[in-house]
């Protein structure tokens, strides 16, 4: 009786912070919107979205965290709020690399919390072209793998086009292996090329004879998965949720540290958070010492 006591108690108190807490969302959301009103005054030059400012709310979260959640549940939580205040102020518009399920989505909800208008595109030279249009807001893309390299269709594009680096997402990568049943035979193996890299060691001891089959991207292979009773996808769990997939095995990648890391693009540059990277895009000439000329100054100032 007295176990029975103590828990509805507990149960009490969060029912109390509960309502707090909803309290005080609230009452930020009310702060944000009234936020949007003084920007709309301004005029069509104000900026809605500023991640230079989202990223040193989110640092200090970090720094005041004394548990018991760990920092990333505890910035989880806060990019929520911010992501559903956000969208009282302006919906945001964000393009990447689809189809739904991609990791490069995953990076998009991770960044901009689940209260953004995500917009999958075919391709990564779309994604440019889109933000460049004004027909999103931001984009995502996908720039370097910390097994596979550079992205360079990404570094490619860029050097095209005039949109700036707004901000950084690093994401862990886990590939998991889908079908369709779990009983299924499997002759054939879908992902983007980059995922049958990534895992090539797994299928070569675990699936010796399976065919390898790139397409354009692992969400695109659970979706042809979805409807073969023959052939596994790599893909990640949102793949498997999304079109109904079984997970036979987790975490094939060769790699357990493997991580991508995507760049925010976007038509304005960010200001200064206090801690901040800079990247440089730079081509030489073909020909002996120019690489040294080029890192040279570097080196010395």
């Amino acid at each position: 009786m007295d176990s029975d006591k103590k828990l509805l108690e507990l149960r009490n108190r969060i029912d109390a912070l509960d309502e707090q807490l909803q309290t005080l969302i609230s009452a930020r959301a009310e702060c944000a919107a009234e936020v949007a009103r003084v920007k709309i005054e301004q005029g069509e030059g104000a900026h809605f979205y500023r991640p230079e400012r989202e990223a040193t709310v989110l640092r200090a979260v970090s720094e005041r965290n004394t548990g018991p959640l760990p920092n990333e549940e505890m910035v989880r939580l806060f990019r929520e709020i911010m992501s559903a205040c956000l969208a009282l102020e302006k919906p945001l518009t964000v393009a990447y690399l689809g189809p739904e399920g991609t990791f490069t989505q995953a990076a998009v909800l991770k960044q901009f919390g689940h209260s953004v208008q995500p917009l999958a595109l075919e391709s990564l030279d779309d994604v440019f072209r889109e933000v460049a249009a004004g027909a999103a807001n931001y984009g995502v893309v996908p720039v370097e793998n910390s097994t596979e390299g550079v992205i360079s269709h990404t570094l490619d594009l860029f050097q095209q086009s005039r949109l700036n680096i707004c901000g950084e997402v690093e994401l862990r990568i886990h590939h998991h292996l889908l079908v369709k049943d779990a009983d299924v035979k499997i002759t054939r193996v879908l992902a983007h090329q980059q995922a049958l890299a990534q895992c090539r060691g797994w299928l070569e001891a675990n699936l010796p004879d399976a065919v390898h089959v790139a397409v354009g991207s692992n969400a695109e292979a659970a979706r042809l998965v979805s409807d073969d009773d023959s052939a596994a996808a790599i893909a990640s769990d949102m793949a498997a949720e999304l079109y109904g997939l079984f997970i036979k095995e987790r975490n094939i990648e060769d790699h357990p540290d493997n991580t991508t890391r995507f760049l925010v693009i976007g038509p304005q540059a960010a200001l200064s958070s206090g801690e901040d990277k800079t990247s440089l895009l730079i081509s030489v000439n073909n020909k002996p010492g120019s690489l040294y000329a080029m890192l040279k100054p570097m080196a010395e100032h």
